[in-house]
């Protein structure tokens, strides 16, 4: 068995219509969520539905910046912290979960590269 300091996280509920949490707020927290489908919005827009294994709040976290947005539980739903200690343990532990991570965030650059040009093409018309 893995000898860890880091204690272990208790998932978190949050009934349909919470605010897991808002943009401009700090964050020193990511979260997985492990049950349930939440929505991640910027300003009105909504950029993201997501669902079960999604991981949440990972570039206040990283970059030690306020959110950039919005998630709310579009379900009743649990959420596992992770705390930038965890976050350490986790990437120096098991190096899969830091490409994993690396991947949602390319994934959702590539995802708001398509959102800004269909934004743009329906501007033009």
């Amino acid at each position: 068995m893995l000898n860890c300091s880091v204690s272990r996280p208790v998932s978190l509920p949050f009934l349909r219509d919470n605010k897991l949490f808002r943009a401009g707020e700090s964050g020193a927290t990511m979260y997985v969520l492990m049950k349930g489908s939440a929505v991640v919005t910027v300003g009105d827009i909504v950029v993201e539905r997501a669902e079960a294994g999604a991981i949440l709040g990972e570039l206040a976290l990283i970059e030690q910046v306020p959110r950039s947005a919005t998630v709310t539980a579009a379900t009743d739903c649990q959420f596992l912290p992770i705390d930038a200690k965890r976050f350490q343990f986790l990437v120096h532990q098991t190096p899969h979960f830091a490409l994993h991570v690396m991947k949602v965030m390319a994934d959702r650059l590539r995802r708001t590269d398509v959102l800004l040009l269909e934004t743009s093409a329906y501007k033009q018309e």
